[in-house]
């Protein structure tokens, strides 16, 4: 067992209910694979993301482990069908929260009377659950619903206020917690400060001419991301991919499966790729943009060295960062004003739950994740209920007063978060200590390389490197790539 593992597994076993905070890459899911083996009834796993649900069913399968199944939106009905009706013949089922809320999944769950329910990257519930993922919210009601089974809550990346966030939403019985250190010895951080925003690029391409190794870049838009790749690819005799949540499933998961089998070595995207993908020699972790809190960075730069090998994290960052993070974090809510007009039309129009939805989504000033936001808080405020709207008890003022303040305080927040982020990449102390301060007590002792505030001077860094395959646009072995992954996901 790796450091925390056996722990785990063991007040799982003991049927307690468990927060558990390791660092990212120490095998986290184990501690609900095994007992999912000795449990009598199945384990019930909510997972973040499609890919990340497909990257652990597959590699489970491979391992000759069938009683596994992922129920995801990529299911058509026929299979759905089959698989709930068969639930009981699984012991290890994973499911979105989203998908959780249709009553027919749910209803097939209840049935199986799960021996365990967890929740893979717990701090989603802190992190999204407020904004595009409300969803995550109403987990404990699932939990009641499926007969309250003993829970587990996992992530890599928890500080104390998070951990509280992760118990108090899922009403844990007394959890038993198990806090190792997240900070990883074999990671060195690197913030380089750029002159011009212009620099970035080519910056990037020196890095990589210089350390052709797998590497993953981070933006924080989806057309910089395609942009740089599109100039990488033209520059750099290695292939270069993006990613972000744009695309079809497909074409995530087959960009996903190419970077998981070397066929591209350098993946640009955004914060939708990369949670749980378990690629063990990603040697380089690059911020194109900062990220707009640190716990989001400690996610990502984490996915490096999952070998245990030296890896590198640089952030290549300049001032006007800020704005591209600032004009994210307002783009995360809906504006006041469209929440004004949203109000104005239910209280003129009195629509159905079809007609409200269809406003939402005819309106070019609210996007998908606003909408799971505004139909959250009119259920949480008791105007929603079974997808039918009453506002007759409601004055429409306090309605948009409780709006406003439930905006004002998140973005407070967010706003926090990015301060901390800023001056993380603006300290001139050691930026390993820095980082982890708010999550742990001290740091490890570096295995090799700690900061370039501690002296590290990465050009002279030189990465394990290995032959990378290198596969040209459009070749035959592409093409039957992807001919054979259609076969595995119409098979999931």
């Amino acid at each position: 067992f790796r450091d925390g593992q056996r722990e785990v597994i063991e007040h799982v076993m003991n049927r307690k209910d468990v927060l558990a905070v390791m660092p990212t890459g120490t095998g986290k899911s184990l501690c609900y694979q095994l007992p999912s083996k000795l449990l009598p009834n199945p384990v019930v796993v909510i997972s973040p993301l499609l890919s990340l649900m497909f990257d652990q069913v597959k590699k489970l399968k491979a391992t000759g482990y069938k009683q596994v199944v992922a129920i995801n939106s990529m299911m058509d009905y026929q299979q759905r069908k089959t698989v709930l009706r068969q639930l009981q013949f699984y012991k290890l089922i994973y499911v979105s929260p989203e998908i959780f809320q249709s009553q027919e999944v749910l209803s097939a769950v209840q049935k199986v009377q799960p021996s365990l329910l967890v929740i893979d990257e717990a701090h989603c519930i802190s992190q999204w659950g407020h904004e595009f993922r409300p969803d995550y919210l109403r987990l404990k009601h699932i939990h009641e619903s499926i007969g309250k089974p003993p829970l587990l809550a996992l992530t890599a990346t928890a500080t104390p206020d998070v951990q509280k966030d992760i118990v108090n939403y899922l009403q844990m019985n007394q959890p038993v917690k198990v806090i190792f250190p997240i900070d990883k010895p074999n990671l060195s951080f690197v913030v380089e400060k750029i002159n011009h925003p212009n620099d970035k690029i080519n910056r990037l391409i020196a890095l990589l001419e210089e350390h052709p190794v797998p590497t993953m870049i981070y933006f924080s838009s989806r057309k910089a991301a395609e942009h740089t790749a599109a100039v990488l690819q033209h520059s750099l005799n290695i292939a270069v991919g993006y990613y972000h949540g744009g695309l079809s499933t497909e074409d995530r998961m087959l960009i996903q499966e190419q970077f998981m089998r070397n066929e591209l070595t350098v993946i640009c995207c955004t914060s939708a790729f990369g949670m749980g993908i378990d690629k063990p020699d990603i040697r380089q972790v690059i911020h194109y943009h900062i990220p707009t809190q640190v716990e989001s960075f400690i996610q990502e730069v984490g996915r490096g060295g999952r070998d245990g090998l030296p890896a590198l994290s640089i952030a290549f960052y300049h001032p006007s960062d800020i704005h591209v993070s600032r004009n994210l974090l307002m783009n995360e809510l809906p504006s006041l004003p469209s929440i004004k007009h949203f109000i104005q039309f239910i209280y003129t129009n009195r629509p159905s739950y079809q007609l409200v939805e269809d406003y939402i989504r005819n309106n070019e000033d609210l996007k998908e994740t606003h909408e799971r936001f505004l139909l959250y808080h009119l259920e949480k405020y008791g105007i929603l209920k079974s997808k039918k709207i009453d506002v007759s008890d409601v004055i429409k003022e306090e309605l948009f007063l409780y709006f406003e303040t439930i905006i004002k305080e998140r973005m407070d927040y967010k706003h926090e978060k990015l301060i901390e982020m800023i001056s993380l990449v603006e300290t001139d102390k050691c930026r390993r200590e820095a980082l982890f301060q708010t999550f742990q007590e001290t740091v490890q002792k570096p295995d090799e390389n700690c900061c370039n505030n501690c002296g590290f001077d990465w050009r002279k860094w030189k990465p394990v490197n290995r032959k990378l395959k290198v596969v040209k646009k459009d070749s035959w072995e592409q093409r039957l790539s992807f001919i054979m992954l259609q076969d595995v996901l119409a098979n999931e």
